[in-house]
């Protein structure tokens, strides 16, 4: 697997990932119904830069990496990441999450925050856990859930 900087050739791809992730409502605060144009607006916002993960030619992950904060807080960096359905469980979400702390480095941040991980997203707090970022904070009832109602919302952080 590969993680390059996304090109405009990889538009539909990304759109293929995120797509069914904001449509389930259930990691991203992202209105379900956003449609294509805001949704790839979002993620491909010029304060971000953008990679793709790839397997034998084909987008299997993307993330975004920019500043946190503005100011005081722009050593803190911060990142989404989405992961193909089908190719869920494979280590892209911990591949891209190892770059993007790589690139983050690189870049003269000093630290890592995400600032809402949906908790009932396990998979993803074990992983953010086992790259050694720590809950700084718990939001009670953050998250409206679309099947199990209102969640806790947990703030990440890592200094790198």
């Amino acid at each position: 697997m590969i993680v390059r900087p996304s090109e405009d050739r990889d538009v539909e791809a990304i759109w293929r990932i995120l797509e069914p992730i904001i449509r389930a409502g259930e990691t991203y605060t992202l209105p379900s119904d956003m449609n294509r144009d805001a949704a790839l607006a979002h993620w491909r916002a010029p304060a971000h830069e953008v990679f793709v993960a790839e397997e034998e030619g084909t987008v299997v992950g993307t993330y975004y990496l920019r500043t946190n904060q503005m100011g005081g807080g722009s050593h803190v960096a911060n990142c989404g990441y989405m992961t193909a359905q089908d190719a869920s469980g494979r280590g892209i979400a911990r591949t891209m999450c190892l770059h993007s702390l790589e690139r983050a480095k690189a870049r003269g941040f000093r630290a890592m925050q995400f600032n809402f991980v949906v908790s009932t997203n396990e998979r993803a707090v074990r992983l953010w856990q086992s790259l050694g970022f720590e809950t700084a904070g718990r939001l009670p009832g953050a998250f409206a859930h679309p099947e199990l109602g209102f969640v806790d919302a947990l703030v990440m952080f890592r200094a790198l």
